[in-house]
């Protein structure tokens, strides 16, 4: 199996000629119209104010991969490992910021390849995927 990266038919089909004998992809389905990503995520995965992702606890208090906005980078150093109870308190927080429309203090969760996103139902990403 492989997995961490990969985003596109080519990540897909280079993976599988290395041995692998299945792909897993996560980031690239942000995007999809089917995705329970909200607005505000989504905007982000193509805003060029955004520029690479980080790992932090900050959001939930459990290890995870998200752009790196306002509230990653002041609250990563600070964040205890208190899965669920970090989740919990920020709730507020970032259901508040979603409603404004403000990506600063939202998990933004992508990985490394979130560029490489598209709006494409998932039913047709996945065909793409597999004719790799």
């Amino acid at each position: 199996m492989g997995a961490g990266g990969l985003a596109t038919a080519a990540d897909v089909a280079e993976i599988l000629s290395l041995g692998a004998v299945a792909a897993q992809l996560g980031t690239a389905f942000l995007r999809c119209p089917e995705s329970g990503a909200g607005a505000v995520h989504k905007a982000a995965l193509t805003d060029p104010g955004y520029t690479s992702t980080a790992m932090t606890r900050a959001f939930s208090g459990r290890p995870a991969r998200g752009l790196i906005n306002r509230f990653l980078t002041e609250h990563s150093g600070d964040a205890p490992a208190a899965y669920p109870d970090v989740h919990y308190v920020t709730a507020p927080l970032r259901r508040a910021s979603a409603a404004q429309g403000n990506p600063d203090s939202v998990n933004l969760w992508a990985g490394e390849s979130f560029r490489e996103t598209t709006e494409t139902p998932a039913a047709t990403l996945v065909a793409a995927l597999a004719s790799a």
